[in-house]
């Protein structure tokens, strides 16, 4: 018998829908790890679970994929869009204080949304940061109970704890590195996203003094 097709549909239960996120996300690492490995490629990928959770893969890195990805765009953009830019302005001479007013107020709003996104990440860190403060102190406590003897001499329940503590705080170490990777590198993107767009609209208002000194000149 051949393979049984998977419906492409969401999982509706929750703690499938986790393994199967999971699994997937361990496939796409390994897909993704291996299209560097053997044609050279270089990679990045960033997930978020179905809770909220940042994932992320990168080869060599995702920061310096990210900057590259974002090189090459902010250097199309550039030369694709000024053009653009130019033959609005000359074709339909806009430049009011309206139009103006318009893009300083979305460019505002980037900078609302990019802040909020930092407070979001400081508070995320800083929880995480109480879970496994958290979890060192459970582990203190339990080696407190005897701190001379070592871990030959600690009975099976003391192992279990121990075991289980060590397991918790190294599943909080993981989350914590995976979420600053993947915050650091949205991050970076939004910032140079929001560069972009302050740059563009210094361009169009230079243009814009040009076609109106321009025109003054003629009268």
């Amino acid at each position: 018998m051949g393979r049984r097709k998977i419906e492409m549909k969401m999982v509706s239960d929750n703690n499938s829908r986790q393994v199967t996120f999971s699994k997937r996300r361990t496939g796409l690492f390994k897909k993704a790890n291996e299209l560097a490995t053997m044609c050279g490629a270089e990679v990045a990928i960033v997930v978020f679970s179905p809770g909220g959770k940042p994932f992320s893969f990168g080869h060599p890195d995702v920061d310096s994929i990210a900057n590259r990805f974002q090189n090459h765009q902010d250097h199309y953009s550039s030369s694709s869009s000024s053009k653009l830019v130019n033959k609005f302005l000359i074709n339909s001479g806009v430049g009011s204080s309206n139009s103006r007013n318009v893009r300083v107020e979305k460019l505002n709003q980037q900078l609302n949304e990019l802040l909020k996104q930092l407070q979001a990440e400081k508070k995320r860190g800083e929880l995480i940061d109480k879970e496994i403060e958290k979890s060192k102190s459970g582990f203190l406590k339990l080696k407190a109970i005897n701190p001379s003897s070592n871990i030959d001499e600690l009975n099976m329940r003391e192992l279990q704890k121990l075991k289980k503590s060590l397991e918790e705080l190294k599943e909080k170490v993981n989350v914590k590195t995976s979420e600053i990777e993947a915050s650091s590198s949205l991050l970076l993107l939004s910032k140079k996203q929001l560069a972009v767009q302050r740059n563009k609209f210094r361009d169009e208002t230079l243009q814009q003094m040009g076609l109106l000194l321009k025109n003054a000149a003629r009268y």
